[in-house]
């Protein structure tokens, strides 16, 4: 599904400049809107609910995944990945944060699978974090990326 969403909507891009965390959201629900499958206003709602409830979006130092509810704009299950040179900051986060998943999921069970594919994707047990964002940001092409992806899936 993760795969597949990104090839179908080429919703992958590498190596980005954002001046704050809500650019860097932007770029990958700017992709998603360009593929058809997300309505303008499902960028607002995230930006909205960060603002609320701080950021519930970030997975694992270094990772976030930005998302709101399937009624909040989505029109068909997808996902956008995109990394940045330099990270970004929460506030109230330790962490700056330099890899963006973006999970629009047209219903619960379709959020859930994706959050488990991205998990899966980026497991490393070694780690502290129990995620290993380094196998995505050394990619330098969506090749790259799909590889790492299908490396994981296959594991």
């Amino acid at each position: 599904m993760l795969k597949e969403s990104l090839v179908e909507n080429n919703s992958i891009k590498l190596n980005q400049t954002a001046a704050d965390w809500k650019e860097a959201i932007k770029i990958g629900t700017d992709l998603l809107v360009a593929a058809g499958t997300i309505e303008p206003r499902y960028y607002d709602h995230i930006i909205d609910n960060i603002e609320k409830m701080g950021p519930y979006i970030i997975l694992a130092p270094g990772l976030a995944m930005p998302h709101a509810r399937p009624e909040e704009g989505v029109i068909k299950t997808s996902f956008a990945l995109v990394t940045l040179k330099e990270p970004v900051a929460f506030q109230g986060e330790e962490e700056p944060v330099s890899v963006f998943i973006t999970l629009a999921g047209s219903d619960s069970d379709k959020h859930m699978e994706g959050l488990m594919e991205i998990t899966q994707t980026l497991d490393d047990p070694d780690s502290e974090s129990g995620v290993d964002l380094d196998k995505i940001l050394r990619c330098q092409t969506k090749e790259d990326v799909l590889a790492v992806i299908d490396a994981a899936l296959n594991e």
